[in-house]
């Protein structure tokens, strides 16, 4: 893993409305988060930030697109990025997923978070 790998492992992007739970994860991972609560703001953030590394979005989200919407909008433009999609309404399916992402559904533990990451990475 080069530097600028093992800094931008550190960088992450919570998309997520309810405030709660978007606090918990920003809390969880320290001072390597990033916050927004829809689309347009994460878009701007990782516009502005180079190393955000992985993107993690709730499927349903206000604003001018989803979760999923979203997923694939980084998919095509930051490919390196690692996806992770959460909800606890719907159920997505691995087939609608964007490439190296995973769908991990509400209510999840944290640790479950990491571990779909180091999978996502490896």
């Amino acid at each position: 893993m080069t530097i600028e790998q093992a800094e931008r492992a550190r960088a992450i992007l919570i998309m997520e409305d309810e405030a709660f739970i978007r606090y918990d994860l920003v809390d969880f991972f320290e001072d390597r988060g990033f916050e927004a609560e829809n689309a347009d703001q994460a878009i701007a953030l990782l516009e502005a930030n180079a190393t955000i590394w992985i993107v993690l979005t709730d499927v349903a989200m206000p604003g001018s697109m989803d979760g999923m919407k979203l997923g694939h909008y980084v998919r095509d433009r930051y490919p390196p990025t690692l996806l992770v999609v959460v909800s606890g309404i719907v159920k997505v399916h691995p087939s609608e997923l964007p490439t190296r992402a995973a769908f991990i559904p509400k209510p999840f533990d944290l640790r479950s978070i990491l571990r779909t990451i180091d999978r996502l990475a490896a």
